[in-house]
């Protein structure tokens, strides 16, 4: 039974989740992207530049959902546990110690927290994510 049919007679339901917010959709190739400058100690090689946009984020601030773009070039980086699916672009995720990804359109790639890894972005990236810190 649904905690709306459990209300007593003449009462209002329950909102099962009166923190969470309503429900959207987003047009991920079309969002417009905030700048989000790297550390110019991430960056191997070029001038990549990263934008991106949180769309939701716990109140925990432990989950975070959002857009990230970034254009060509080679950076470092560190991961969170992660979960993307590519929209656009392309690059090659070389994570030490283990696997070389080849991302494009359509893949969704996994990291776990930790990886070092090194993205050369062959051209411009953009992806949705969900992060678990």
């Amino acid at each position: 039974m649904d905690q709306a049919s459990a209300a007593p007679a003449g009462s209002a339901p329950v909102d099962p989740s009166p923190l969470a917010p309503a429900s959207f959709a987003v047009r991920v190739p079309d969002a417009d992207l905030e700048p989000e400058p790297l550390d110019p100690e991430q960056i191997v090689s070029g001038a990549p530049e990263v934008t991106g946009k949180v769309l939701w984020e716990s109140a925990d601030g432990k989950q975070i959902r959002g857009i990230w773009q970034i254009t060509p070039g080679v950076v470092t980086d560190t991961e969170a546990d992660e979960l993307f699916v590519v929209v656009s672009g392309r690059a090659t995720v070389e994570v030490e110690g283990g696997d070389t990804l080849e991302i494009g359109p359509g893949d969704a790639c996994v990291l776990r927290e930790g990886d070092r890894t090194t993205w050369t972005v062959h051209e411009t990236l953009r992806k949705a994510y969900h992060i678990s810190l």
